[in-house]
């Protein structure tokens, strides 16, 4: 518990200190962010407002876990330094953070809506990817457990193998299965970026999910003499998956005190990216990949009001289901203050996180 109080306090102070930093350089370099004309009337004040400031997230974190360990490490003789676990989860993270990073950067040099080109996106996502399901199926520790398993998950493992025809096909099978979560999330946290403090303080409620379930699925580790029970959890490095957890947590609320309405800077595609990339790779290396559509149900729900909009309007010849997709637009159209749409969102993802949370334990419960 230590290790996660450390690391969340050093993740938050780097942002909290280091975002004003990085407005400053983003201001001066005239790196702000374009806003669609197309969108609410009200957002065209945010134009110009500094973007990418999610490279300040993902250098927090990085910076925060290796710091954390190197203290473990100096102050104690049990530590184990950073896990596969927690590498290949920052290696998703921060690749798609690149990705974010690159797309922004366009918009603001070309001073237009359009970063990447669609294929050069795909193709670059779709390259960290495939990368990131092939480490985490590597790196078994003594138990044989590697960071990921081909098996699809709900609380845990279950019977759904994908390597059902052999481990190459298993391992075809993961990457397309890995990916499609990936692109989900990352779409997901896209999309739900579009008003100030949103995507952030949903996120934190989510990796704080992750942070809870890390710890508990270390205390009930198959074959662990901390475990109550019968019900364990086969998962290679929990506490390690807690520890970026929390350490995200950190980040996030330091930024979010920057971000939060009126927002002094966004955190662009650089920082939803990379965000989604974490959410995808928890669920992936916690076994916990059909749950994550739960925690995650604000994200969820946002997304499928942009799937059914767009959907709907082809299929109907141009009528609309809502008045602006993504959802909190539709909204804000409807007279409700950006911050009262902010926060009622907020307490919705709050509930999908509670009721994620209690699925989780309720199935330990009732496996006893």
């Amino acid at each position: 518990m230590i290790a996660l109080i450390t690391g969340a306090s050093i993740a938050l102070i780097l942002t909290l200190v280091g975002t004003p930093l990085f407005i400053k350089l983003l201001v001066r370099r005239s790196y702000g962010q374009f806003v669609r004309d197309d969108g609410p009337t009200s957002h065209h004040t945010k134009r110009g407002t500094p973007t990418m400031g999610g490279a300040m997230i993902v250098g927090a974190v990085i910076a925060a876990y290796f710091a954390t360990h190197g203290l473990l490490e100096l102050f104690s003789e049990h530590a184990v330094g950073p896990t596969a676990s927690g590498l290949v989860l920052l290696f998703l993270m921060a690749g798609m953070g690149l990705v974010g990073f690159l797309d922004d950067f366009i918009k603001i040099s070309k001073q237009r809506s359009l970063g990447l080109r669609a294929w050069q996106k795909i193709v670059l996502q779709a390259t960290v990817g495939v990368v990131f399901a092939l480490l985490a199926l590597q790196f078994e520790n003594e138990k044989g457990l590697a960071p990921a398993s081909t098996k699809i998950s709900f609380i845990r493992d279950t019977g759904i193998d994908l390597a059902f025809a052999g481990p190459l096909i298993g391992t075809l099978l993961f990457i397309l299965w890995s990916n499609l979560i990936v692109t989900g999330t990352t779409n997901g946290v896209n999309v739900t970026d579009g008003l100030d403090g949103l995507a952030t303080g949903a996120s934190i409620m989510v990796f704080g999910a992750y942070t809870l379930i890390g710890i508990w699925q270390y205390n009930q580790a198959c074959g662990s003499s901390r475990s109550i029970g019968s019900v364990c959890y086969a998962v290679r490095d929990p506490m390690d998956l807690a520890l970026l957890g929390a350490i995200l947590c950190g980040a996030l609320i330091g930024f979010l005190w920057w971000n939060t309405s009126p927002a002094a800077i966004f955190m662009g595609d650089t920082g939803s990216l990379a965000i989604g990339g974490a959410m995808a790779a928890f669920a992936i290396l916690s076994r916990t990949e059909l749950l994550l559509v739960v925690l995650a149900g604000l994200f969820v729900v946002i997304t499928l009001s942009v799937i059914i909009q767009v959907g709907f309007f082809k299929l109907s010849g141009g009528k609309r289901v809502f008045l602006m997709a993504p959802l909190q637009h539709h909204f804000e159209l409807k007279g409700w203050a950006e911050v009262t749409v902010t926060v009622r969102f907020w307490i919705v993802g709050g509930l999908f996180v509670a009721a994620g949370l209690g699925i989780f334990y309720a199935e330990w419960v009732v496996g006893l």
